[in-house]
């Protein structure tokens, strides 16, 4: 995270990754980083990325950030999430990514494209794995692969990175984490081998290193190398501490410039993401590894529920991580790290960790976007514009809930003149009722984000304020919105008209 204005700061103001293969110093010709801040895109999100191109990544750019990741790219098509998403296999599919890597670039930023590999997590029949185990979310049972399609599949990773390479990318993230195939490989839960490939944590692990080594053969010492390597599987037959820390250093050795932290399986039970997890919970699990001491060079970069500039700066001036990576909040708001480096905080539209249209769109097929900005993901089709002098109408808004408040902000901000009317003494309708229920903390930023968005648009709000079909009309407004809500039904639960039950 860039600091603010005047304030100096020791951690992470630049990331710098080395070159020159095992046992690297850093070189003085490294790549420096703007600021210390990765966003990562959602894995399955990486379609709608190319689809909507250059958008997302370009308005990540221009927000400050200093290092964008793309969503997940397959290196063949039996590491697709589903049949038909993102892959980088051959030249002819090259060209969309430059328009990408192109966009990013215009902004001093740096993108690496992330190439995962969804083995037996894949969505579709030909979905393969280091045993034919079927995941308990998966629809398929894999195909074990043969000792020759495991060599096959680690040049499809380095043939991958080439072709990314070609396309203008700075670099890739090796997806090595989450359940994917390159942990089903290293997890004894999953890998079943009596081959070189299983067995023994050696043979376990080599699977990720080999690919490490002949991705860096093929793209050279001039192209960074990310590694997003499970720090904590929480799963039954996960990696042990001890083989996490071996493999780390086994993949510095190999030429890896960055490891960036996984935490769980995407079966694992125990929840890593919800708004229920405390902010930066998981930053520990990067410092453990830091503190082992067994990487000579090797930055590391922390993940999960890092929501707020004041958490991610916390997190670098502890040292419990080099590089701080979110992907949700950039949905919330693209301009998070530059409303921090100007002193906006109380502007920033937070991610309150709900999941509802991020990750809940993106498992039913449908395009990820934020509860909390809904213009995410629609870039290309919602354009808010400002409207001309002329064309400027009045417009009443009824009704001070989150519909309410973005219809009222939206069309202030395009120069409409606009009164909101809420009848209660405060904005943000029910989700002061979510903000109250434990867990669920985090709806506070939103109600925040709006009474402060609402001043800078210029809406004019009216609390504690009725407003009749008769007053409106004689108001003459030109529009007028209703997002009045609805009346909660009342369960027919016995006991529900206690005096203890509220509702």
């Amino acid at each position: 995270m860039r600091p603010h204005p005047g304030q100096p700061r020791d951690h992470g103001q630049h990331a710098h990754w080395p070159r020159g293969g095992p046992q690297r110093q850093p070189s003085q010709d490294g790549c420096i980083l703007r600021g210390a801040v990765s966003c990562s895109e959602l894995a399955s999100s990486a379609r709608a990325a190319l689809t909507h191109l250059p958008t997302q990544p370009k308005a990540r750019a221009k927000g400050g950030c200093g290092l964008i990741v793309t969503g997940g790219i397959a290196p063949s098509r039996e590491g697709w999430v589903s049949p038909f998403a993102a892959k980088l296999t051959t030249q002819s599919e090259v060209e969309p990514h430059r328009e990408v890597t192109a966009a990013v670039h215009q902004y001093d930023s740096k993108i690496l494209m992330q190439i995962l590999h969804s083995g037996r997590y894949g969505y579709h029949p030909l979905n393969v794995a280091p045993s034919p185990i079927k995941a308990p979310i998966g629809w398929f049972t894999p195909r074990a692969l043969s000792s020759a399609d495991v060599s096959r599949t680690i040049d499809d990773y380095a043939r991958s990175a080439t072709l990314a390479k070609d396309a203008g990318y700075d670099g890739v993230e090796i997806m090595g984490s989450e359940g994917y195939l390159i942990n089903q490989f290293i997890a004894s839960r999953t890998n079943k081998r009596t081959d070189e490939w299983g067995g023994s944590f050696e043979n376990r692990s080599r699977f990720a290193t080999e690919i490490v080594k002949r991705t860096r053969a093929a793209v050279g010492d001039d192209f960074a190398i990310m590694f997003r390597l499970s720090m904590l599987d929480l799963v039954e037959g996960g990696s042990s501490w001890e083989e996490t820390v071996m493999l780390a250093k086994a993949l510095e050795d190999e030429g890896v410039d960055i490891i960036n932290t996984g935490i769980g399986w995407h079966e694992a039970r125990i929840p890593t993401i919800a708004t229920s997890v405390p902010r930066g919970a998981f930053s520990w699990v990067t410092r453990k590894l830091k503190e082992e001491g067994v990487l000579l060079h090797t930055p590391l970069c922390t993940t999960n529920r890092i929501n707020l500039p004041e958490t991610a700066e916390s997190i670098l001036r502890q040292g419990d991580a080099d590089l701080i990576s979110m992907a949700r909040p950039f949905l919330a708001d693209p301009e998070i790290v530059n409303k921090a480096a100007d002193g906006r905080e109380e502007e920033i539209n937070v991610c309150i960790g709900c999941n509802q249209a991020c990750l809940d769109h993106t498992f039913k097929m449908m395009t990820a976007s934020c509860l909390v900005n809904p213009l995410s993901g629609y870039e290309t089709e919602l354009k808010l514009e400002p409207v001309a002098p002329e064309n400027k109408i009045k417009v009443a808004v009824v009704g001070g809930g989150c519909a309410g408040l973005a219809a009222s902000c939206a069309a202030a901000e395009r120069g409409h003149d606009v009164t909101l009317f809420e009848a209660s003494q405060e904005i943000g309708g029910q989700f002061n009722f979510a903000k109250v229920v434990p867990g669920k903390e985090e709806f506070h930023e939103t109600i925040k984000y709006f009474n402060s968005r609402l001043v800078l648009s210029g809406v004019d709000l009216k609390l504690n304020t009725t407003v009749t079909a008769e007053e409106l009309i004689a108001g003459g407004y030109d529009r007028v919105v209703v997002a009045t809500g609805v009346t909660p039904r009342v369960p027919n639960i016995p006991g529900i008209d206690h005096s203890k039950v509220g509702y």
